[in-house]
């Protein structure tokens, strides 16, 4: 069958997905009647509480003279502050996503030995089976990277004779393999797209087990396998920050959700990749991109606070981009006042700007930065704060380290995969029941009829 056949949507399909509409369809009343916290948020918007966790904790807000208060957000990896972790690393001149997994999976910081120790044991653990990339990431190959790194990690399962196996010891081998290879397989996945679709040579490396996964990350896509400090530096950030992120993020809960079945973990990260992949999740930083491209174009003087508040209200109002009234990068499900991955990452994105020549698009970053919450609040006159979140940079970062965007929200991935894992374990340690959450059936009984009466 060709792909064009595979793919046509038939006039028959048409039909019966009108039906789909019509018969599926809820009234809105009816999930306010039946106290429905619809997204398992509140009517505030909070999370519902679903489960107890040691990984990481969000705050924003605190109370302050027995008054609620909100806050500029705060995040804390296994107790530890994400600003001292961030600043502990950096003032060593070191890189921090090791130890960050380290802790995460451990629930605690490593000594120098530990830390040496485990980062000798991620790259040992660097490899891919014998013919894998030929024989699985090679085939069928893709622009959408995510859906390829799903395939393999599902593949994975075929190598492993103890795939099965939930007990602690072999779910942490296979984490630490899959926190391990995560870049290979994104990586060989793009190279063969570019290759085998776009026509472009294809250059595989092999990881550098002296290299951080920043490094290694850099030298594997990078045909002359070059970089700077800074760019390995601020990817490691960049990964730091992203490697979790409390247990109510959507491909965390869907972690906790297919570990609490009693699967196995290639079927559960690979489920979290799934989730991952959604505009609505991982895959936001590209619609950053997406906007400040149009920006670029139609915005003609970027220091210019009148004209990029016009702008922003023109989106808002549906009127231009995508016109779906959203301006992209802002706002955050928790944080209000600010988001505390996006002020760290700030700092070092300057830095890059800088060196990469385009301190005039940061400009244009910075502006929105602070111009956007701004005419958010206007326009929806709200009291309730909005900010930038970690997608508002993290695009532009991948874009000055020359990552194509097909490899924005796997890069996601690689970091979020540790985050993933440390949840599994902790759900297999602490439950024996399988998460099954109660829907209310709206539906009025009616009687069957015959075929031949319909």
């Amino acid at each position: 069958m060709s792909s064009k056949k595979f793919s046509i949507i038939t006039p028959e399909i048409e039909e019966l997905a009108k039906l789909c509409c019509e018969n599926d369809k809820i009234a809105p009343e009816l999930f306010i009647e039946n106290k429905v916290n619809r997204g398992l948020r509140d009517a505030k918007g909070k999370g519902v509480l679903t489960g107890l966790t040691e990984i990481s904790t969000i705050y924003s807000s605190r109370e302050i003279d027995g008054v609620v208060t909100n806050i500029d957000g705060e995040l804390y990896y296994r107790g530890i502050d994400i600003n001292e972790l961030v600043d502990g690393f950096l003032k060593e001149d070191r890189f921090g996503f090791e130890e960050t997994v380290y802790l995460l999976l451990f629930g605690e910081l490593p000594n120098a030995t530990q830390l040496e120790s485990f980062n000798k044991l991620l790259a040992a653990n660097r490899a891919l089976p014998n013919s894998f990339v030929r024989d699985v990431i090679f085939k069928a190959s893709n622009g959408d990277i995510m859906n390829s790194l799903a395939r393999s990690v599902l593949t994975l399962y075929s190598y492993d004779d103890m795939a099965n196996d939930t007990s602690i010891p072999n779910v942490l081998k296979q984490s630490i393999r899959l926190i391990s290879t995560f870049p290979l397989m994104a990586i060989y996945a793009y190279q063969a797209y570019i290759h085998f679709r776009k026509g472009k040579p294809l250059v595989i490396h092999n990881p550098n087990p002296k290299l951080s996964t920043a490094e290694n990350i850099l030298s594997i896509l990078r045909p002359d396998n070059k970089y700077t400090k800074l760019e390995a530096k601020i990817l490691d950030l960049a990964l730091v920050l992203h490697a979790e992120h409390g247990g109510g993020n959507n491909s965390t809960f869907t972690d906790r959700v297919v570990t609490s079945s009693g699967t196995d973990t290639y079927s559960a990260i690979a489920a979290s990749l799934c989730s991952l992949k959604g505009p609505k999740h991982g895959g936001a930083n590209i619609k950053v991109c997406q906007m400040f491209d149009a920006m670029k174009k139609e915005i003609r003087d970027w220091t210019d606070e009148e004209e990029i508040r016009d702008y922003l209200k023109r989106m808002l109002n549906k009127e231009a981009f995508d016109k779906s009234g959203l301006i992209y990068g802002i706002g955050h499900a928790v944080y209000t006042v600010s988001d505390p991955r996006c002020n760290i990452f700030r700092n070092f994105v300057e830095q890059l700007a800088v060196e990469k020549g385009r301190e005039k698009e940061f400009v244009l970053y910075s502006n929105i930065h602070k111009l956007a919450p701004e005419v958010v609040a206007e326009h929806k006159n709200m009291q309730k704060k909005v900010s930038a979140n970690i997608d508002f940079y993290s695009g532009f970062v991948y874009s000055m380290l020359d990552l194509p965007h097909e490899l924005y929200t796997p890069i996601f991935a690689i970091a979020r995969i540790a985050g993933w894992s440390a949840h599994r374990i902790e759900e297999l340690v602490n439950s024996s029941k399988i998460i099954r959450p109660a829907y209310q059936s709206v539906q009025p009984e009616r009687p069957y009829t015959k075929l031949e009466d319909r």
